[in-house]
C-alpha cells in the first residue's frame, strides 16, 4: 500500500514538474512553435501592464488533423517557479481560451495544421506584472500538454541605468562584457531592499545562462550600485552561425545537399569547424533568433515545408571531448539545453552530428559545450565558438520586486541596451 502511495507521488510530482518546464515542446507532433510581439518574428515578448501590447502565437501540427488546443496563463515567480496564487489574482476571464484559428497546409509536401492566435485575448487578460509561462495543451485537459513558452509583462516603476565595460581581469579583458548598473528603487521603497529587490540580467534573451542572485556593492537608502569588477562578466562569444532555408529548390551557400522525395526532404548542412582559436569577424547575425520565411511567393505560415537538417561539428583534430558534451543553441530549439539539443559524436566521421525538422525560414545557432559533471549545466563558448569582446550582444536587466506579505514577485523594472551601439 505504501509502495502503491509513492507511486502515485511520485507521478503527481513528476507531471507538476513536466508542466512547469518553460520553453519546452511535450509532443512530437508540434513544429515550429512562437512567441512574439505582434508584427515583429523577432521581437521577444515583452507587454506593458495595463496596455494594448499583443503577441502572436504560432505553431504547426504535423499530423495534419484539426485537434482541440488551448491556452492558459500561469504567473511565476522570478526564478520561474509557479507563483503561489489563485488565478483570480493575475488572470481577469477565462483561466482557458480554445485557439479555433487554424489553416491546414497547401503546397507542401508535410502535411501539417497551422494553428494561430493573438494574445492577450480580450475574455482573458493578464493583471499582474511579472513572469508568465503560456501552456498549450489538447481538449481543455492541462495534462496534455503540447509545449510551453515564456513571456513577460513589466509595470516599469523602477530606473535602471546600465552600460557595458572591458572587465578590469586582464584575463577576460579581450573575451568577456562587463556590466556595471545602477538601480533606485524609491517607487517600491522596500523596507529590506536586499531581500525585496531581485535582478536578473539575459544575453540575447537566453535564460540558459541568465545572471541572477548578486548583490549590490553599494547600497545606500534606495539607491542600489552593482559595480563589482567580479560580477556580472559575460562570455563575449561569435556572431552566431547561420544556414539559409529560405528556400528548398534553390541551395544557399551554407547547404551542401539537398535531397528531395515523395514524402519529405533531408538537407545537409555544411560541416562547422571550431572557431575557438579564430580571429573576430564582424557580421550582421540573429543573436540566435529565427524566422519563418520564403524567398517565393507562398505564405510563409502555411505554404512552406518543412525538412530534415543535419548539423555537424567538427572538433580540432576530430576527437571527441572526454569531459563535455556539445549542445545546439538557438530559439529554433526552445533555447534549452537538453537530450534534444545535445550532439552525438560519430566516431567514423570524426564530429558531432544531429537533425532538426525546421520549416523554411532563416535560422541562427551556436555551439556551446557543458562540463558532463557540472550539475547546474553552465555553457560555454569557449571550445566551440571562442570569445571576443567586439562581439555584437543585446542585453536585458529586469528588476523584480515582492511586497511584504505578497506571494508573488511584481516585474517593475526594465532596460535594454546592445553592446556595440549602446542603445
Amino acid at each position: 500500500m505504501n509502495r502503491n502511495i509513492l507511486m502515485i507521488l511520485t507521478l503527481l510530482t513528476a507531471g507538476t514538474l513536466r508542466a512547469q518546464t518553460p520553453d519546452f515542446v511535450f509532443s512530437s507532433s508540434i513544429g515550429s512553435p512562437q512567441l512574439y510581439m505582434a508584427g515583429n518574428q523577432l521581437a521577444y515578448p515583452i507587454l506593458r501592464l495595463n496596455s494594448s501590447d499583443q503577441m502572436e502565437l504560432h505553431f504547426d501540427d504535423v499530423d495534419g488533423d484539426v485537434k482541440n488546443y488551448y491556452y492558459s496563463f500561469v504567473l511565476c515567480n522570478e526564478d520561474w517557479t509557479p507563483a503561489e496564487v489563485s488565478e483570480f489574482d493575475f488572470i481577469k476571464g477565462f483561466s482557458q481560451v480554445r485557439i479555433d484559428q487554424y489553416t491546414s497546409s497547401s503546397i507542401a509536401l508535410t502535411r501539417y495544421t497551422h494553428f494561430q492566435a493573438v494574445l492577450p485575448d480580450a475574455n482573458c487578460v493578464p493583471i499582474h506584472s511579472g513572469n508568465y509561462l503560456l501552456k498549450v495543451f489538447l481538449d481543455g485537459d492541462t495534462s496534455k500538454l503540447a509545449f510551453t513558452r515564456r513571456f513577460l509583462i513589466v509595470d516599469t516603476r523602477i530606473p535602471i541605468q546600465a552600460q557595458w565595460m572591458q572587465p578590469q581581469n586582464y584575463e577576460l579583458a579581450k573575451a568577456f562584457q562587463h556590466i556595471q548598473l545602477r538601480v533606485n528603487t524609491s517607487a517600491v521603497n522596500p523596507v529590506n531592499p536586499l531581500d525585496q529587490v531581485k535582478i536578473d540580467i539575459l544575453q540575447n534573451y537566453r535564460w540558459d545562462n541568465v545572471v541572477r542572485g548578486f548583490k549590490p556593492t553599494f547600497a545606500i537608502n534606495n539607491d542600489l550600485q552593482f559595480n563589482n569588477p567580479d560580477d556580472l562578466n559575460f562570455e563575449g562569444g561569435s556572431e552566431w552561425r547561420w544556414i539559409d532555408l529560405q528556400s528548398f529548390r534553390f541551395q544557399s551557400e551554407r547547404i551542401a545537399s539537398t535531397v528531395s522525395g515523395k514524402t519529405g526532404t533531408d538537407i545537409v548542412a555544411k560541416p562547422d569547424g571550431d572557431r575557438s582559436a579564430a580571429q573576430y569577424y564582424n557580421y550582421k547575425d540573429l543573436n540566435g533568433n529565427f524566422k519563418l520565411e520564403t524567398t517565393e511567393q507562398y505564405n510563409p505560415m502555411w505554404q512552406t515545408d518543412y525538412a530534415t537538417v543535419h548539423f555537424s561539428f567538427v572538433p580540432t583534430g576530430g576527437a571527441e571531448f572526454p569531459d563535455k558534451d556539445v549542445y545546439v543553441l538557438g530559439r529554433f530549439t526552445g533555447g534549452g539545453l537538453n537530450d534534444s539539443t545535445r550532439m552525438v559524436f560519430n566516431p567514423d566521421k570524426k564530429r558531432y552530428e544531429r537533425a532538426f525538422f525546421l520549416k523554411m525560414g532563416y535560422y541562427s545557432y551556436s555551439y556551446v559545450t557543458v562540463d558532463k559533471s557540472d550539475a547546474t549545466m553552465k555553457p560555454t563558448f569557449g571550445f566551440t565558438e571562442g570569445n571576443h569582446i567586439e562581439t555584437e550582444n543585446n542585453y536585458i536587466i529586469l528588476v523584480y520586486y515582492r511586497a511584504l506579505g505578497a506571494r508573488a514577485d511584481e516585474l517593475v523594472g526594465m532596460s535594454r541596451f546592445n553592446s556595440v551601439t549602446a542603445k
